[in-house]
Order: structure tokens, then sequence, then C-alpha cells
């Protein structure tokens, strides 16, 4: 019996998969072979579903958005949910943005403003702080929380 494989399962799977590796090595350190590797698939099975790079990297930041953490704190403060929400990103933060600024590298900012993958992670957290403090706040309130993660990065600050 042939083997029955669900493809858009086994799609997501492997760009999750994939996302570890990216936030692992950089963008920049990272080939199709080496990942195909890390998966234990062949190249030309990842090539199957990702066509290039760039394709496997959207396929990524799209599967690690979905999971963007939405704390649901009923009866507390806008505050204590922004909190837990910032608290939720901190672990990740320092590769994450490393891997952010190396994927960007050389990008005009007419490419990044154009770019699909930063179109889905703005788009995710935007959505999640909009959960909490609404739609006419969520910009300015993404603003001073990306903002406090990277200086209490740069501080080496583990809690915010």
């Amino acid at each position: 019996m042939p083997k029955i494989v669900d493809h858009d399962v086994h799609r997501a799977d492997l760009a999750l998969r994939a996302a570890s590796y990216f936030s692992e090595h950089g963008y920049g350190g990272v080939s199709m072979r080496k990942v195909a590797t890390h998966l234990g698939v062949s190249k030309s099975a990842l090539y199957h579903y990702f066509p290039t790079k760039e394709a496997l990297f959207l396929a990524s930041t799209k599967e690690v958005m979905k999971s963007v953490a939405r704390p649901q704190i009923g009866g507390v403060s806008q505050e204590a949910q922004l909190q837990a929400l910032t608290q939720a990103m901190v672990p990740g933060f320092g590769s994450e943005m490393a891997l952010l600024f190396d994927y960007l590298r050389g990008k005009s900012a007419a490419e990044i403003a154009q770019d699909e993958a930063m179109q889905v992670s703005m788009a995710a957290h935007h959505a999640a702080v909009a959960e909490i403090v609404g739609e006419e706040a969520a910009q300015e309130t993404l603003e001073r929380m990306m903002g406090r993660l990277l200086i209490g990065y740069f501080r080496g600050q583990a809690d915010l």
C-alpha cells in the first residue's frame, strides 16, 4: 500500500521545524541542503515543498506566527496582559532579532515594507496587542513593547 501523506500537514511541519534551524544558524548560515539534512529529508523533497530558501523562510514565519502568544487572562488589567505577552516573548527574543536582522541585511526600506514575511510577522504581533488594548492603541503599544524588549535584551535582563 502506498504511504498516504497529508501534504499540507507535512509542509507545515517541515516549515515549523525549519524555523528553529533558522533561529539557531541565522538566515545567511542556512542552505537548503543543511535544512534538509536537519529535517531528515532529501534536498529534492524539501524543494518539492519550498522552491527557494525564501519560500521556506516565509512558510516558517507563517507557522511561527500562528503561535504568537496571546495570553487569555480574564479579569486582569490591560497592563498585566501586556506584561504577560511581553514575558512570553523574552526567551527567544535575542535569537529572533538576530535572525531578523540577518534576513533583512542588504534590503532597502521599500523592500522591507513589501516583504511578505515581515508583513506576516507585524500583523501577528499587532493582532496580539490589539486584542488587549484595542485597534486604536495597538501600534503605539506594540512599538513601546518592542522597544522595552530590545532595551531589556541590551541590558541583559531576563525578565521585564
